[in-house]
This record gives structure tokens, C-alpha cells and sequence, in this order.
């Protein structure tokens, strides 16, 4: 979690954050002047010092205005239209005991050997072991079983990729894999290079949520669903930052769940490192605008 020196700095470095800051001071001088205005009412012969105490309410404001404004961890919120919650937290994906959202590249590599096909810090590398024990084969077993029905689009060569799985599945597939009693929803919305390299655009990752989303209607039955921020760093979205793609999957989700449902709880997750990289501050604003 952040801790307050962090937080602080993010409040008094946005526009969002000095608006904010300046306006509940306002409001907690207006509060404090007040009592001491009915203390000097009910007791005019108050021995209290003028100036000391015009300087003690001031600082009192802009204490408690700076703890009242200082950004969150957790936001959220909920909607009418239709009855969905929308929450947006900073913690650790596979805390959740939800369905889940795990991202792939087109060619659902699961190999964490060398890290040359799938980082172990990513979610994919960190759905790899923390809830299958590293075991590849049964992975691999199950992400085949939830594809049995889809056709890839290309297989390439061995001499074309040197590494990994060599089908190759439209970008936007989800293959749902079940295990205890909850659904990981595993979707394809980068393409894996024969470089070994993934990368993705805004385009794609936009289709690839409106796929996400027709899934968890039909599969999730109103349950929560937990996913991380898809498209941060290891998919090369490059002309977008993390406060970006967070906004496009919210904006996504809630117009989809408008126009067919979806889930009946969302929960974007925030690594703590990112957490710097969010304006909480503006986030909220932007939630409560959707």
C-alpha cells in the first residue's frame, strides 16, 4: 500500500488534489470559526488569545482537510442502471477468491522457464504458480480443454518461433478455465511476435474487452469478478499509460453492462508498485462522471 509521504505528495501534485485540498480547508476553517465564534458568544470573558487562536484553527483546518482529502486505496462505485458495482483497489489479484481475469497473448504460452515466453512477476507467470504449483502440463491441459471449440487462425513453424506453443488463436479469445468452483477467464488481447516479443494496440485491447465482458455475462452468473489493469507494461501498449487503460476498461465495461450486463461486481486491482502511476484523485471523478 502506499504509505502517507506518498500519498501527500499525490495530493498536493494534481490539479484534482490542490482543487480538493483548498475547498474541504475551506469548509473545516468555516466549521472551526464557527465553534470558536459560539465559544467567544456563550463566554465573552474567555481569556483566550485572539491571534493564537485565529492561527490554531487555521492550522487545525488544514490538517484534518488534508487527512479527509488525502487519496485512497479504494474507490468505488455503485450503479443503478444498470445494478452493478464498479470498484477500483490497490492489492493483490490472486487475494481475491473470485472469478478472475487472467491475460494471454494469442498463442496461450504458459512456460515460465527461462522467461523468455512468460515472466514470472506477470499475472500470467504469477496464475502459472501461485494457483497451479507450476505445473505447465496441467495448464496447459486446461487451456486446451476450454479451447476445444475454437479454431486457430494460423499455425506457424517451428523455425518461424523457436519457443512455445505454435497455434495461434483470434485476438479477443477467452478460454474459460474452470478449477474450484470459479472461472478464470483467459484472454487473448496481445499477439506473442515470433520475436518472442507481445504487443498489443488500443484497438485490439478494446475488442478483446468487449469479448471479455460477452464471456463473463454468459459464464459468471452475476458473481464478482476480479482483473487486473490488461495492457500495462508487458503487452507494449506504448501510447497509453496505466491511468488510460484503467479509464478504457471501466469505460468499456460500463457500456457494455448497460447495454447486455455483465457481472454483478467489477474489480479493477492496482499493484501496490503502480500505485504511484494512478491519480485516485482524478479516478474518482472520472467513476462518478460514468
Amino acid at each position: 500500500m502506499a504509505g502517507p509521504v506518498r500519498r501527500l505528495r499525490m495530493l498536493i501534485g494534481t490539479r484534482h488534489g490542490i482543487t480538493l485540498l483548498g475547498r474541504n480547508c475551506a469548509v473545516q476553517f468555516g466549521l472551526l470559526a464557527g465553534a470558536a465564534q459560539l465559544v467567544f458568544t456563550l463566554w465573552p470573558d474567555a481569556d483566550l488569545p485572539r491571534w493564537s487562536t485565529l492561527l490554531g484553527i487555521a492550522g487545525l483546518a488544514v490538517l484534518i482537510a488534508t487527512l479527509i482529502s488525502l487519496p485512497r486505496n479504494r474507490i468505488s462505485r455503485d450503479f443503478t442502471h444498470p445494478q452493478v458495482t464498479v470498484t477500483v483497489e490497490v492489492g493483490d489479484l490472486f487475494d481475491y477468491e473470485c472469478h478472475l481475469v487472467i491475460g494471454f497473448s494469442d498463442t496461450f504460452d504458459t512456460d515460465t522457464a527461462d522467461e523468455s515466453l512468460v515472466s514470472r512477476r506477470s499475472v500470467q507467470g504469477q496464475f502459472l504458480h501461485r494457483v497451479y504449483d507450476g505445473d505447465v502440463a496441467g495448464l496447459d491441459a486446461r487451456l486446451d480443454e476450454a479451447l476445444a471449440d475454437v479454431a486457430p487462425v494460423q499455425t506457424d513453424t517451428r523455425a518461424a518461433k523457436r519457443l512455445g506453443k505454435l497455434a495461434r488463436y483470434p485476438l479477443g479469445t477467452v478460454a474459460v478455465v474452470k478449477d474450484s468452483g470459479r472461472n478464470f477467464f483467459c484472454t487473448a488481447y496481445a499477439r506473442m511476435n515470433n520475436d518472442l516479443i507481445v504487443s498489443s494496440g488500443t484497438e485490439q485491447l478494446w475488442e478483446s474487452l468487449a469479448r471479455l465482458w460477452e464471456t463473463i455475462r454468459r459464464h459468471a452468473h452475476r458473481d464478482e469478478v476480479a482483473m487486473p489493469i490488461t495492457g500495462s507494461d508487458l503487452a507494449r501498449i506504448n501510447n497509453m499509460d496505466h491511468s488510460s487503460l484503467l479509464k478504457m476498461i471501466l469505460l468499456s465495461f460500463v457500456a457494455h453492462a448497460r447495454a447486455r450486463g455483465a457481472c454483478g461486481s467489477l474489480t479493477v486491482v492496482v499493484h501496490p508498485r503502480d500505485y504511484y502511476r494512478i491519480d485516485m484523485l482524478e479516478l474518482g471523478v472520472f467513476l462518478k462522471s460514468l
